[in-house]
């Protein structure tokens, strides 16, 4: 609960028991100064008369109360009749004036709008009078210290009005900007579901996308490596079976063999390209040491792999496609570079993960690379494609002679809980 709705339910109890807990007041306070002020038993017998008539009215009015909250002509004759049971009371007794002070507090729950001043203005009368010694005052100077007073308090219920109108502007106000924003924020959190949901569209579309690009790969593959060095093997053994040499046959026959092995080795290295493996299991920065070493230990050269920040576990689309990334990187790196030393950075960068990938080898001119490679979606184009699926980037510095650097930038998504 908040401090608003604890001063709210402080003024409902107020408004509830406050009139009867000050009528009781007035009373025990006038009975004790009753000889102080000169009342006598008529006087007793009527206040008496007033005090139980006012009880029976706030007795009544707090069931009344439940079935008409706001202002309204009931609500009125209650205000009206509470003040004149305490001006009459307050013309008893002026101690009496307890009672009648709570017409200040009441009237904008109990009033109309066009009554409001009017039922104000009776309760200045009533407790001016009190503060002016009784009621009716005494001779000249008794009615100009009685002006003085209303006026005096008359002064103070428009500056109080004055503060409470610029209170109740506050509080509009306030509850508009809290309203505009729980619109906000409703509007901000559909934006967030709509996001998420175009955001799981898009990973759905990167899946699809790749499986295309990896079935384009593998076409590349069989094509460059499989089928070539099937053409080759009959090219050989077309030689054996036309020469009556056996030195020739067996050159050849051994050509052959070193073929199949080689071409062998490819279609292992496809199948075992054909789906991120090394994640089974691992966290991408595991998965990339591994595929690292292992690149490393299968070419000869050396390979140094490196996470910076702090390593978090990413959605499976975007650690395979960082993964994706790597590979492809590395199987250039050593089929086209010549490199003898890569090294691979994986950097968790706030709200994005930055994958870098470079090696010391021949390097090349990125704008002159075979336009079969750029239109057929393999190689530095592919892996760009790759992290664009994704919502990323990625670039390619090179130089011939001076090495390659491959760097992509992906948006940090975590792994589904």
């Amino acid at each position: 609960m908040d401090d608003i709705e604890v001063v709210e339910r402080r003024w409902a109890a107020f408004h509830r028991w406050g009139p009867a807990g000050l009528l009781a007041l007035g009373t025990l306070v006038a009975s004790a100064a009753a000889d102080a002020v000169g009342m006598t038993s008529e006087k007793w017998y009527a206040a008496a008369a007033l005090v139980v008539s006012a009880a029976t009215l706030e007795v009544w009015w707090r069931r009344a109360s439940r079935a008409r909250p706001g202002p309204s002509g009931v609500s009125a004759a209650y205000y009206g009749l509470r003040w004149a049971l305490g001006f009459a009371l307050t013309w008893l007794n002026p101690l009496f004036a307890f009672y009648a002070v709570t017409g200040y507090f009441g009237a904008d729950r109990l009033l109309p709008q066009r009554v409001r001043k009017t039922g104000l203005f009776a309760t200045a009368v009533t407790v001016a009078g009190s503060q002016a010694g009784g009621m009716p005052p005494r001779g000249e100077m008794g009615w100009v210290f009685f002006g003085a007073i209303l006026a005096a308090n008359i002064m103070l219920l428009t500056l109080f009005a004055h503060l409470a109108g610029l209170e109740d502007a506050r509080a509009r106000t306030q509850a508009e900007t809290i309203a505009e924003l729980g619109r906000a924020n409703a509007a901000l959190q559909q934006a967030m579901d709509e996001n998420a949901a175009l955001h799981a569209q898009l990973l759905v579309q990167a899946r699809e996308a790749g499986v295309a690009d990896e079935r384009r790969r593998l076409a590349a593959e069989i094509h460059d490596t499989l089928a070539q060095g099937l053409t080759g093997i009959i090219a050989q053994l077309q030689v054996v079976a036309g020469t009556p040499d056996e030195a020739v046959a067996r050159e050849h026959v051994d050509r052959a063999l070193g073929l199949a092995r080689h071409s062998l080795g490819e279609a292992r290295r496809s199948v075992h390209n054909l789906a991120p493996m090394a994640l089974d299991g691992n966290g991408l920065p595991e998965a990339l040491k591994r595929t690292v070493a292992e690149w490393g230990e299968r070419i000869g050269a050396r390979a140094d792999f490196t996470v910076t920040g702090t390593a978090e576990q990413l959605h499976d689309e975007v650690a395979a496609t960082l993964l994706r990334i790597t590979q492809e990187a590395l199987s250039n790196a050593a089929r086209h570079a010549g490199a003898s030393r890569v090294g691979v950075t994986l950097s968790f960068m706030g709200d994005e993960v930055v994958l870098d990938i470079r090696d010391d080898g021949h390097g090349f001119d990125p704008l002159a690379v075979p336009e079969r490679t750029r239109a057929g979606g393999f190689g530095l184009d592919g892996m760009r494609a790759r992290a664009e699926r994704i919502a990323g980037s990625l670039t390619v510095e090179s130089e011939p002679g001076h090495g390659t650097a491959v760097s992509a930038r992906v948006p940090l998504v975590r792994h589904d809980r």
